[in-house]
């Protein structure tokens, strides 16, 4: 009935893992923590986890009925992750939060930033290669990782001290603009 197998779920684990690349949005995660003031971790996680689940049992046709095809869809998520790396090089904020901790913990900080485009594609990509369950297993893997990384994030802000957390958010910030660049010029091809 259930076809887990611990390599399977290993194997998606790790794609995941490389995807949703949360340890490389930190920084990314720290400045809006510091913009919105709180980021309650237990909802980012939850709707990322709610939207990964979503996406693996009914993504593909949820964009059909929307006559949105998923190749459009990762670059309107490539637009979103483009202008928060725009404000974490420039220093300046195009994102106005609402001071309300539900809303910031859900955008952009679930969509798109850990359960963005690039995270949905993969898990209806991974459809064809992977058991479902194998994948519902990975998923919540990354779950745990995402949580514990949300949780800390304080103690990780303090250990980087100010000037290492700019130094750090610049960097990163140039990596996610091109990441950002690269899944819409590889999406827009098409």
């Amino acid at each position: 009935m259930f076809n887990f197998s611990f390599n399977e779920i290993l194997a998606v684990t790790f794609t995941l893992f490389a995807v949703i690349d949360v340890v490389g949005s930190i920084p990314v995660l720290i400045s809006l923590k510091e913009k919105l003031g709180h980021i309650d971790s237990g909802k980012a996680t939850a709707a990322s986890g709610f939207l990964m689940v979503l996406f693996l049992l009914v993504g593909e046709p949820f964009l059909k009925v929307l006559s949105v095809d998923v190749h459009s869809f990762a670059v309107a998520g490539s637009i979103v992750i483009f202008v928060i790396s725009l404000e974490m090089i420039l220093g300046v904020e195009f994102f106005k939060s609402e001071k309300d901790s539900k809303t910031g913990s859900l955008i952009p900080i679930a969509f798109p930033l850990i359960a963005g485009s690039g995270t949905l594609t993969t898990i209806m990509s991974l459809k064809a290669n992977y058991s479902a369950y194998n994948i519902f297993a990975g998923i919540l893997l990354n779950l745990v990782i995402i949580y514990v990384v949300l949780r800390s994030l304080s103690w990780i802000e303090r250990i980087l001290g100010k000037a290492g957390l700019m130094v750090v958010r610049k960097f990163f910030g140039v990596i996610l603009l091109a990441i950002a660049v690269k899944i819409f010029k590889s999406n827009l091809n098409f």
